[in-house]
């Protein structure tokens, strides 16, 4: 028998003993499912994509990209926010495209990312440029695009914006970084609003900047912008540093300076490690829509991980198994060139047979807790010559063997995004899942490429 119709706006989770589906509303839900006894990314079962694609292979799904896209959308609607897409997340130009034609924004931190979302058909009036070190060039072409503006991130980059925007007769826009110094209680590499980050200016400085930038000619400094870091898993510390920015902006307020709008920045969590774990956005926008409600500032958002994280999956092939003292080694053909996350950031990516050999070990939800039948703990290990080359490490699974392909899950965001030629090895396909049809959105690399930049 059968699932349901994956047009639901609710996740479907296979019940075990005597199949049936149970429909169950969640605001986070994707559209990866097991039906039969396998997993389907849509109306479509993974391993036809990986037969005929190949491993690894990253896979996306259409309607969960769109779905919590809207659900942003929805959430801040009554403040009419704009949604400003974070590219560096998961920049695919046939993914910025569908977000694009939604009316969505992006958030662009190189010449690279700005030239993506141009040729995915963005809009220039909704894109911001952040980024620590932008160049003169790239400043320059963010001017000559028509950006809505800069998040800017020190003194000197004030400058050097007024400079190049008078070089070239134009005006140029800009809302300062501050860090409001909260501790979003998450990785220590991707915590960037404490006072100790390379990130945007204390924001016990930001009224002297602001006296500073008063005198320019070419760049009106008119705006705010926070980001505290990623993925955060709480609401408190958003609503601690948003009360801080208001209260920062009513400071500005009353020394004459205009601030004509506030970017949230992004960050927000989403399920690595089971089906509740993160906050659904509509209860982040709960806390914080009240607060900026009647605010005469135009208020920009810039998620990335909760639009494209659990919208991926990674998919492997099992290629040996082997002992190494006590520990048991599953090797697969994904390594860390391919998913970083696990060894930089020391990150949990759920892992499982796309199709179990036991149907006990059909998952009714994905789960850290999940106790497979015949299960057994081991290191899923790629190819890479280097030992924190894993995917997962002391990790119970159902029992796998070579050729068993298994799903990476929630490797939307900062996966593909992050890969890279690592021991020469080509970068992996990417598929996107429409309903029952899936394309190919960028071809698996072959020899040639990783030399064809060489042969000058």
């Amino acid at each position: 028998m059968g699932g349901p119709p994956m047009s639901y706006s609710c996740r479907f989770v296979c019940i075990r003993g005597p199949e049936r589906w149970i429909a169950r509303e969640q605001l986070n839900m994707d559209h990866f499912n097991y039906r039969n006894g396998e997993l389907f990314c849509e109306d479509v079962p993974v391993e036809r994509i990986a037969s005929e694609v190949g491993t690894p292979a990253y896979v996306y799904s259409k309607a969960t990209l769109l779905h919590h896209y809207r659900q942003i959308a929805r959430a801040f609607a009554p403040l009419k926010a704009t949604i400003c897409y974070s590219i560096k997340s998961c920049g695919n130009i046939h993914i910025c495209r569908l977000l694009a034609e939604q009316g969505c924004g992006f958030d662009v931190t190189s010449g690279g990312e700005l030239y993506r979302a141009l040729q995915a058909g963005g809009d220039a009036s909704k894109i911001i440029y952040a980024g620590v070190g932008k160049t003169d060039q790239e400043i320059a072409d963010a001017l000559a695009a028509g950006i809505a503006a800069f998040n800017v991130e020190s003194e000197a980059e004030i400058e050097n914006i007024d400079r190049i925007a008078g070089e070239m007769n134009r005006t140029a826009v800009g809302a300062l970084r501050v860090n409001p110094d909260v501790d979003p209680r998450t990785h220590v590499k991707t915590t960037t609003g404490k006072k100790e980050t390379k990130f945007g200016v204390d924001i016990e400085r930001a009224e002297r900047v602001f006296e500073q930038a008063r005198g320019l000619k070419h760049l009106r400094l008119g705006g705010i912008h926070i980001h505290i870091g990623s993925p955060v898993y709480e609401i408190r510390p958003y609503v601690d540093a948003v009360t801080k920015v208001i209260e920062l902006i009513d400071r500005l307020t009353r020394r004459g300076h205009r601030i004509e709008w506030l970017d949230l920045g992004g960050g927000f969590a989403v399920n690595y490690e089971g089906p509740d774990q993160a906050k659904p956005i509509t209860e982040h926008a709960a806390a914080l829509v009240p607060l900026l409600t009647g605010k005469p500032w135009r208020i920009a958002l810039e998620p990335g991980r909760y639009i494209a994280g659990n919208a991926g999956i990674l998919l492997t092939r099992v290629l040996y198994r082997k002992m190494g003292g006590t520990r048991r080694f599953v090797i697969v053909d994904a390594g860390m060139n391919d998913l970083i996350r696990p060894t930089l950031y020391e990150s949990y990516h759920h892992i499982w047979p796309a199709k179990p050999s036991d149907p006990a070990n059909v998952p009714a939800q994905r789960s850290r807790a999940l106790t497979p039948v015949n299960g057994e703990v081991v290191d899923v290990v790629g190819p890479i010559c280097e030992s924190g080359d894993y995917l997962a490490k002391d990790r119970l699974l159902p029992p796998v063997e070579r050729g068993d392909l298994l799903a990476v899950f929630t490797a939307g965001a900062y996966g593909f995004a992050m890969s890279s030629n690592y021991n020469n090895r080509p970068r992996a396909a990417e598929v996107l899942v429409d309903g029952t049809t899936y394309r190919i959105i960028r071809r698996r690399e072959t020899y040639e490429d990783l030399v064809a930049a060489e042969r000058v």
